[in-house]
């Protein structure tokens, strides 16, 4: 994993900890010591936290061997070969755990394990959906079976870990599936909150509102990558030292990770799509086959299909549907769920492919452009769960009950937050600029907004309205102009304060 050190401007040296998921740890940690056979499945993105987390519990228990594999994307044989060096790795004797030559000796070797007081973690599970791989899950049921049969008797368990959602559930709830039934815990981790992310910003840098800003529009709430970002020294750093370091160097750990970890798993079929809805947020699908037609003329016939794909199989896009509109309303605009990938594909991609012909300052100032028009997207998002989580932990002047989400199917009214407090029948509408003296001159438009919104939604009328203006920093002389139009100052240290 690199150095475990980082000095701070001060030149206090600090460590790397580990940090968020106390409820989650707590969970497993609370499996871990049951001392009886358990099968757990913990799901989320790549480099989300998976292995860490069970790592950071069994480190906790400090009571059970591990044995973890990851399993290659590959034949039997490349399997059975993954199994083998990892048998080797975590030094297993030979004489008491044979090397197996099958899938279905595998799955007895994890029933040897178990049964040893090992706990056995797969990671990539889903590869086991290939149909070459399929008979594996067979041989697990029978095994799973044995051992939950006399489970208090059984000291160990296995753990799988899988980054594709729509496979691993399939592989383990789809009725007909030989594994349904069979897993006795779960865990899905979601990207860490920003209260997480700022007591690691404490740590390694500071709570600069525009580093914040920046660094979640990157790396969102991926703990790998601000690791990353660690070890190479630049958490601390400006905006371009950091761009450079992390993606434009030869031995930069970013610079090949979209396509490592994302986009190869498309097979290179769904990366128009990709592309076009990350530098077309909030897009139609007639936007996108109209686009698809026009560059990849022979595949556009299969555009809805590609975005049903990316929705449900990968969860990279997400369809959001007009204000107040049924869940069944057939328009709907299309978004990428992941910062990172939209950082990627919007504004890295194409000067990264170019460093071996332009200047690297050149194309670092190109991405960077392009990473300050992504940040205006991620501004609307980030206030958003800043408001979500102030309330959930009591915190700030507004108690959310729920947050009206989607988009406008009217083109006459845009507004970036719209935060209920239903028991105090309180209503907040807010606008969301990166360039702080743009709000002052958007105040008059936001009552616009608001004045058709209530115009729709009659309901509200006779609640306290509220507007808010929203950037990533505020000046006395912002803030006094805005309070001037009646609306609300907030900057996101206003929003992260008692985090």
């Amino acid at each position: 994993m690199g150095v475990d050190r980082d000095c701070k401007p001060s030149g206090r040296v600090v460590s790397w900890n580990f940090y968020g998921r106390a409820q989650e740890l707590q969970a497993l940690k609370e499996i871990l010591g049951r001392g009886r056979w358990f099968f757990a499945r913990i799901t989320g993105r790549r480099r989300i936290g998976k292995t860490t987390l069970v790592q950071q519990a069994l480190r906790a228990s400090n009571k059970q061997p591990v044995f973890y594999v990851q399993i290659p994307d590959s034949a039997p044989a490349g399997v059975l070969s993954a199994v083998h060096d990892a048998m080797d790795t975590f030094e297993l004797p030979l004489e008491r755990f044979a090397r197996p030559d099958s899938l279905l000796a595998m799955a007895r070797t994890v029933e040897q394990l178990a049964l040893a007081g090992y706990v056995v973690a797969l990671d990539e599970f889903q590869y086991f959906s290939r149909k070459h791989l399929q008979e594996f899950t067979s041989h697990l049921q029978a095994v799973a079976d044995r051992l939950a049969a006399r489970a208090d008797s059984v000291p160990g368990g296995l753990i799988v870990l899988g980054s594709l959602h729509a496979e691993l559930v399939a592989l383990l709830e789809d009725r007909d599936a030989p594994l349904y039934n069979r897993v006795t815990d779960q865990l899905e981790l979601q990207h860490l909150d920003i209260a997480s992310l700022l007591e690691l910003l404490d740590a390694h840098a500071d709570r600069d509102a525009h580093r914040l800003l920046f660094l979640w529009s990157l790396f969102e709430g991926v703990p790998k990558f601000y690791r990353d970002a660690f070890e190479q020294g630049v958490l601390a750093a400006d905006r371009e030292d950091l761009l450079t370091k992390m993606f434009f160097r030869s031995s930069s750990p970013l610079r090949s990770e979209a396509d490592n970890w994302f986009l190869s798993e498309l097979r290179g079929r769904y990366d128009v799509v990709l592309k076009y809805v990350a530098r077309h947020p909030g897009c139609s699908q007639a936007d996108i086959e109209a686009y698809v037609r026009e560059v990849s003329p022979s595949t556009a016939e299969q555009a809805g299909g590609y975005i049903k794909i990316l929705i449900d199989r990968y969860q990279m896009l997400e369809r959001r549907l007009p204000v107040f509109a049924q869940r069944k309303a057939r328009s709907g605009r299309y978004y990428l769920r992941d910062n990172f990938l939209r950082s990627w594909l919007a504004a890295l991609q194409s000067p990264i492919s170019s460093i071996n012909f332009r200047p690297e300052a050149l194309l670092v100032e190109r991405a960077d452009a392009g990473l300050v028009e992504v940040e205006g997207h991620s501004l609307e998002r980030l206030a958003g769960q800043l408001y979500e989580e102030r309330s959930r932990r009591g915190i700030g002047d507004f108690a959310l009950t729920e947050r009206i989400d989607g988009y406008w199917d009217r083109g006459d009214t845009e507004i970036d937050l719209v935060a209920v407090n239903a028991d105090d029948r309180v209503i907040r509408f807010g606008s969301c600029k990166r360039n702080a003296s743009k709000l002052v001159t958007d105040m008059p438009s936001l009552q616009r907004h608001v004045d058709r919104f209530l115009a729709t939604k009659g309901a509200y009328r006779d609640w306290k309205i509220e507007r808010v203006a929203i950037a990533p920093k505020l000046d006395d002389q912002t803030r006094a102009l805005i309070s001037e139009a009646g609306a609300i100052a907030q900057d996101l240290g206003d929003l992260i304060e008692g985090l």
